[in-house]
């Protein structure tokens, strides 16, 4: 079983992941993971915190000569600002927050004690287990791209856009924006939200090509990779809705507006000519793209803050104001191919297994020559 826990505080010493389960042989290099923490840093809307962290993650256990030897892996980013201890307590709970939920829940009377594990900040552990995770599928081919699809009121039209002119345009984009019209747009939108002491939200997508048919499963609920998929990026800060395929719009269309076709021929053997399933059918993967997309509220702390209540005195006052981003949707992003690559590795290790990458990799191939000649 491919799991992993997290540990850490927004302004603590460090954040402390373990991620158990990953075969031996696989090759790891500090590079990869730490250019994935790099990205989530980027992206125009971004708070002054991005400029004190410069996230690097040491990996304390697991590796010999670069490899993984089957152990648990044990990752570490230190916090450059760390002063848990000196900031103040904070008593002014922001509407849209964990802060008034978590100190009635965990009986505090200071949302420091709250606000400090709710942060976002945790997911920069969860890109770095993300990246173990990416290289993982990559010994089989299995590649994944994440883009902006929407901010505030500007959108982004990618729909005639391949996996690879995605990847390429996400590139070299601000906004991990594969519409460099849009992208402008978007700038013009954080902008005006920063002027006005306020906070946009957005939409994101995540695309992964090559994965078998066959993760995941329809036998138990628990065991729907849609279901799996949908838990884990919803447990991102900020994220308010899931959909996978044609999602939403699907909806208010007949069905044969949104089932995919089946077709056979000897060189491809079965396949669709379209993908209104997103790449999953009954919770399975079917061998198409599998296209996730992510609704992320606009960032609950305000510059111009909404009305609350003192916890100690019970009167009117304004909410707290904390250090943060205009908007962290493209970061988002990039927390959302991480989660997702768990998800996926966690998937493929279940159905292949192996102890080794030697064997997990002799596991799949005999699946697929399986099902070339069903």
């Amino acid at each position: 079983m491919l799991r992993f826990l997290t540990a850490g505080e927004s302004h603590g010493r460090c954040l402390v992941g373990i991620l158990e389960g990953i075969p031996a042989g696989l090759r790891l290099d500090k590079n990869d993971i730490d250019q994935e923490l790099a990205l989530r840093q980027k992206g125009y809307g971004r708070g002054p915190r991005m400029k004190i962290e410069k996230d690097k993650v040491e990996i304390l256990s697991g590796l010999r000569r670069a490899k993984t030897i089957g152990s648990p892996i044990a990752l570490l980013i230190r916090n450059n600002d760390f002063k848990i201890n000196k900031l103040p307590a904070v008593l002014h709970p922001r509407p849209g927050h964990a802060d008034l939920a978590g100190c009635l829940k965990y009986d505090s009377k200071d949302i420091r004690d709250v606000l400090e594990r709710a942060s976002a900040r945790e997911t920069a552990m969860r890109v770095a287990i993300g990246a173990i995770c990416k290289g993982f599928l990559r010994e089989f081919k299995i590649a994944l791209v994440n883009h902006v699809l929407r901010i505030g009121q500007a959108w982004a039209h990618t729909e005639r856009l391949n996996f690879e002119q995605i990847r390429q345009r996400v590139a070299h984009s601000v906004l991990s924006c594969a519409d460099k019209t849009a992208e402008n747009r978007m700038i013009t939108e954080i902008d005006k939200a920063q002027a006005q002491g306020d906070s946009l939200g957005g939409v994101f997508a995540v695309m992964a090509i090559n994965l078998p048919v066959g993760l995941g499963s329809y036998v138990h609920w628990d065991r729907r990779l849609d279901g799996v998929i949908s838990g884990a990026l919803m447990s991102i800060p900020a994220i308010k809705g899931v959909e996978i395929g044609s999602g939403f719009l699907g909806a208010f269309q007949s069905g044969s507006q949104v089932q995919d076709a089946i077709f056979y021929n000897q060189a491809k053997s079965f396949y669709r000519r379209t993908n209104y399933a997103g790449g999953l059918e009954g919770g399975v993967t079917n061998g198409e793209p599998l296209v996730v997309r992510c609704a992320m509220k606009p960032i609950a702390t305000l510059r111009s803050p909404l009305p609350s209540v003192n916890i100690k005195s019970k009167r009117l006052a304004k909410a707290a104001v904390e250090r943060a981003d205009v908007c962290a949707v493209p970061a988002a992003s990039i927390v959302g191919e991480a989660v997702v690559s768990f998800c996926l590795a966690q998937a493929f290790l279940e159905k292949f297994g192996g102890d080794s990458l030697a064997e997990t990799k002799r596991n799949h191939q005999g699946y697929v020559k399986q099902i070339k000649t069903f």
